[in-house]
């Protein structure tokens, strides 16, 4: 009977941590909220509640893995496999024209079709790591070599999924190929760590109320936050992430 009653438990899990992600996915990234709050953390509640009496079942990718325990003493160094480059600012038409002469010297060729352009967001650039579409480090972008092991905070934003898989119940077959490679592989997501100003006003007029220094700006509480050592501080910054860059890595 206890072995049906694990059996029966672990399926409940999977099944929760499935709904959990599912809803996660629609909030974060299709901007629908197809189930209320109360809803969406009764289902977590449940799940930190078998998880708690069967810890034989947690795994890494667990929603309930998003916010550690004991606070970290420091943050490791880590090497980053691939330079994270830095943008720079340029102010005058002038010093687009010598870019552009410096690419097409590099490439031998004269640039044509015009250019690509995307919004610039004000946060922390972070370098996210998964294998076999599971996510195993963050790293912030440091000095470009060097940054540091911060996955225990960007675990709390809810924006950035623990486990790549795909959402379609029957995928194209290449959608199945993508899948394949995903879990098969390791994978580096570059994006940016920021604070929405809704939040950044939200948390300020909080912190007021209760007597606590404000916030500067969103930019420099969305890096102060990820660079606390309490993930649970982190977590009640709700910050946001954007995904900007990917590299697929040989070695896994």
């Amino acid at each position: 009977m206890g072995n049906i009653t694990k059996e029966a438990t672990k399926i409940r899990i999977d099944k929760l941590k499935d709904l959990i992600e599912k809803y996660r996915y629609a909030y974060h990234v299709l901007d629908k909220n197809i189930v209320s709050d109360a809803i969406n953390d009764s289902l977590k509640h449940e799940l930190q509640e078998l998880e708690n009496k069967y810890p034989q079942f947690i795994t890494p990718d667990s929603p309930t893995q998003r916010v550690g325990g004991e606070p970290a003493k420091g943050f490791k160094k880590v090497t980053h496999q691939t330079p994270m480059l830095s943008l720079i600012d340029v102010f005058v038409t002038y010093e687009v024209t010598n870019w552009v002469e410096r690419i097409q010297k590099v490439y031998g060729q004269k640039i044509t079709g015009g250019f690509f352009a995307e919004l610039k967001i004000d946060g922390l650039a972070v370098s996210l790591i998964y294998k076999n579409g599971v996510l195993v480090r963050g790293v912030t972008r440091g000095d470009g070599k060097i940054g540091e092991d911060v996955t225990q905070n960007v675990k709390t934003i809810e924006s950035i999924p623990l486990v790549i898989q795909s959402e379609d119940p029957m995928p194209t077959g290449r959608q199945v190929k993508i899948q394949n490679l995903i879990q098969n592989s390791k994978l580096e997501i570059r994006g940016e760590i920021y604070m929405k100003k809704s939040v950044f006003d939200e948390l300020n007029k909080k912190y007021k109320k209760e007597g606590k220094p404000l916030l500067a700006n969103p930019r420099n509480a969305a890096a102060g936050s990820i660079r606390q050592l309490d993930s649970k501080l982190t977590a009640s910054r709700k910050l946001s992430f954007i995904a900007y860059d990917i590299i697929m890595h040989k070695d896994i």
